[in-house]
């Protein structure tokens, strides 16, 4: 499992690097600096949790607890919902997405609380 998500996260961190200099040059004269600065968010934190993901192996590696595992993927889940909906809501305009946003912000939260619970009690049972 740390080998998964190490994995996505090194995926996860190429696809940000990406993202962001799509975003620097290709939209810088197409996007409003409204819009411009919700891209911008949505590639902070991809990187963010991209690279948290490897912290997430580090942790599962060491301590080997379901919890853990299950922090990753809610990471994983909030990628996709957080950044995934500005991102749309960036580049096209779609007030809809904005309704999906919190979710994400929602399972990152749920997704580091995981891991730290996970370590706590992988911590308490040794």
């Amino acid at each position: 499992m740390p080998e998964v998500f190490a994995g996505l996260g090194a995926l996860l961190m190429a696809l940000g690097v990406g993202a962001g200099a799509w975003g620097s040059h290709a939209l810088s004269h197409i996007l409003t600096p409204r819009e411009l600065e919700i891209y911008d968010i949505a590639v902070r934190y991809h990187l963010l949790h991209g690279l948290g993901l490897f912290a997430v192996a580090f942790a599962y590696y060491r301590w080997t607890h379901s919890w853990i595992a299950m922090g990753g993927i809610a990471l994983i889940l909030g990628v996709v919902l957080f950044s995934g909906s500005l991102y749309v809501l960036a580049c096209t305009g779609w007030r809809g997405m904005a309704f999906v946003t919190p979710f994400g912000g929602l399972a990152f939260i749920a997704g580091w609380l995981l891991v730290g619970l996970g370590i706590w009690k992988a911590t308490r049972a040794a």
